[in-house]
């Protein structure tokens, strides 16, 4: 019988934030799937779990993935983890659930830290909808695509960015979204020094020239705002209502029809017609 393959997040910063159900599925796996295997082996050393560990990371993963794959069918049980945070998102292990799920092997997600979700639960920004867009190119022109492609987008878009290309996407930013556009930065999340500035864009570009960035950021960048609705006017309802009338529609009917068409009561809808009328 196969094994199953979990998914298990580790903390983004605070060791505390590991739950007791990660912690135990740690503990009754027959081997870690690692990104980076120094990097877990201190949690494990903190948690005090002696398991075996493989490593599973981008360059490897191809190879890596069928062994994996091979393992877990054979029976045994594989926990997937990355650094910090969710394996499988904007990580390697996407490619290990895709090959798990095609063998027919029962892949269980543990809920844990998620910097996404952290971030944007603090920024400050819109979360009602929201997109995770993840890293941007280190090509200057795959990167303003990418940009280019969410000119438009009204949902709040989070970016994850590295400290040296951090000045180079604002710069993009402001020039595809403007400079007045609201972003929250977010960095060291759950840890000591946890901070969050919430500005624009063209703030940002004069903070962090005057402040070099350090650490890891997660970027919260506020949506397109909605165009503002033109609101009919009394002169609009009349005019629609003669041009019913014109076409053959009764006054009542061509005054229904209108207040449905521009979202005006009927009784206004009907003064307006009225005073033009008359």
């Amino acid at each position: 019988m196969a094994g199953t393959l979990y998914l298990v997040p580790t903390p983004i910063g605070n060791l505390g934030d590991i739950s007791l159900r990660a912690r135990q599925t740690l503990e009754a796996a027959d081997f870690i799937a690692a990104e980076d295997t120094r990097v877990t082996l201190k949690l494990l050393n903190h948690l005090e779990i002696k398991k075996s560990l493989v490593s599973y990371y981008e360059h490897n993963k191809t190879f890596k993935g069928s062994r994996i794959v091979e393992r877990i069918l054979a029976g045994e049980t594989c926990a997937l983890v990355s650094d910090a945070g969710s394996p499988a998102i904007s990580d390697p292990g996407e490619d290990l659930v895709k090959q798990c799920a095609q063998a027919g092997i029962t892949v269980c997600a543990i809920p844990g830290p998620c910097a996404v979700i952290t971030a944007l639960s603090i920024s400050g920004q819109a979360t009602g909808r929201f997109c995770f867009e993840g890293f941007l190119s280190m090509s200057k022109k795959s990167r303003r695509e990418h940009l280019d492609s969410l000119r438009e987008e009204k949902r709040t878009m989070i970016f994850y960015e590295a400290p040296h290309k951090l000045m180079n996407t604002l710069e993009d930013m402001a020039q595809v979204f403007g400079a007045e556009r609201p972003i929250s930065f977010c960095r060291e999340l759950t840890k000591l020094h946890e901070e969050v500035l919430r500005t624009t864009l063209g703030e940002a570009i004069a903070h962090f020239t005057a402040t070099p960035p350090k650490g890891e950021f997660v970027l919260v960048l506020a949506g397109a705002p909605e165009e503002a609705k033109e609101v009919p006017t009394g002169t609009d309802a009349a005019a629609r209502v003669a041009e019913l009338m014109a076409q053959g529609l009764s006054r009542k009917d061509a005054v229904k029809q209108t207040a449905q068409e521009l979202e005006l009561p009927k009784n206004a809808v009907y003064a307006a017609a009225l005073g033009e009328t008359e």
